[in-house]
């Protein structure tokens, strides 16, 4: 089968031909239609991501959108021809979905919304798995609530501004001026976080009270600001970021609570992969009726461009881009 390839750290990619995979006992062979690239595969391949244990050389790629094309013994949830997507690899030893042919655990993906194309389906289940694990796992979002996302625009805080909405909450999210619009469009209140301080916005947005939840997706400075922002007693702060040393007495004099988010969990340790298919599954139902929709690159993307996009990523024009296998 035909795969992409990262050699060494920031290495280019390089096409290879590979053996195609057979799927064992519980698992799927799936054939790629589309890869998303999130900020997250890049660090992989710049070889700083060290907690994704994905040594290299190898085929990178955490997300995926295909078709069944063989099931191993014990699926029965699956079969040849159904269009699936999901976070099958790419990280712990796992072959990530830059090549022809995947093969998944059948816990991890799901059916593919039936609205969307390949291209689409592929930008979702990073950023929807980890957005969903915050707001509504931990964090238990529901309607009657003020929800800030910071950095709203970004791939995983498009889709907890769109969660948020889905659950009855009104939503508030930072961003810079230029991407403002982008919020207001997934029905959100955009703040401007280089114009107003967090104490500054917890009063205008707020009633001075703070927030019931504060998802945090930026980490480091934003972290402290999150506990400020967070309301008294029952707020929430969460975040998929949250790996730096912070001081926690604001937090605790708020009398609020922290969880942290860490998507990879699953796939590193085969605890819980379930969960991923099951949320994904919530998801499709939600983009089918119209109440979850992914941003996407407007420059189509082949295997042959994967510097390219890469590099788009890096520089941080868009939180993703998706490529056509």
């Amino acid at each position: 089968m035909r795969a992409y390839v990262v050699e060494r750290p920031e290495a280019a990619f390089s096409q290879v031909e590979l053996p195609r995979p057979v799927p064992s006992a519980g698992k799927v062979l799936v054939r790629v239609h589309a890869s998303g690239v999130n900020p997250l595969d890049t660090k992989i391949r710049a070889g700083k991501a060290a907690h994704a244990k994905q040594p290299l050389p190898a085929v990178l790629g955490l997300d995926m959108a295909g078709v069944v094309e063989e099931v191993g013994s014990g699926v029965t949830a699956f079969r040849p021809g159904d269009e699936v997507y999901g976070m099958v690899g790419g990280v712990g030893g796992l072959q990530g979905a830059l090549a022809e042919f995947v093969v998944a655990n059948a816990d991890l993906i799901a059916r593919k919304p039936k609205s969307l194309s390949m291209r689409e389906a592929a930008a979702l289940p990073l950023i929807t798995i980890t957005a969903w694990e915050g707001m509504v796992d931990r964090a238990k979002v529901h309607g009657g609530q003020k929800v800030l996302v910071h950095a709203g625009a970004g791939g995983v805080g498009h889709v907890a501004v769109q969660l948020a909405k889905a659950f009855g909450a009104e939503v508030f999210a930072t961003v810079s001026a230029e991407k403002r619009r982008v919020v207001e469009e997934f029905g959100a209140t955009a703040i401007d976080y280089r114009a107003v301080s967090a104490e500054q916005y917890v009063v205008q947005y707020a009633d001075g009270e703070g927030f019931d939840i504060v998802y945090d997706t930026v980490g480091g400075a934003t972290i402290d600001a999150s506990f400020v922002a967070v309301k008294r007693y029952s707020g929430h702060v969460v975040s998929c970021l949250g790996w730096s040393t912070h001081s926690l007495a604001p937090l605790s004099f708020r009398g609020a609570t922290y969880s942290g988010v860490f998507t990879l969990m699953p796939l590193l340790t085969g605890v819980g992969q379930a969960h991923h298919g099951e949320i994904l599954r919530e998801a499709a139902a939600l983009v089918d009726d119209g109440k979850l929709r992914p941003m996407m690159n407007e420059r189509p993307f082949a295997g042959t461009d994967l510097d390219a996009a890469h590099a788009l990523v890096e520089s941080g024009a868009l939180g993703k881009v998706v490529v056509d296998l």
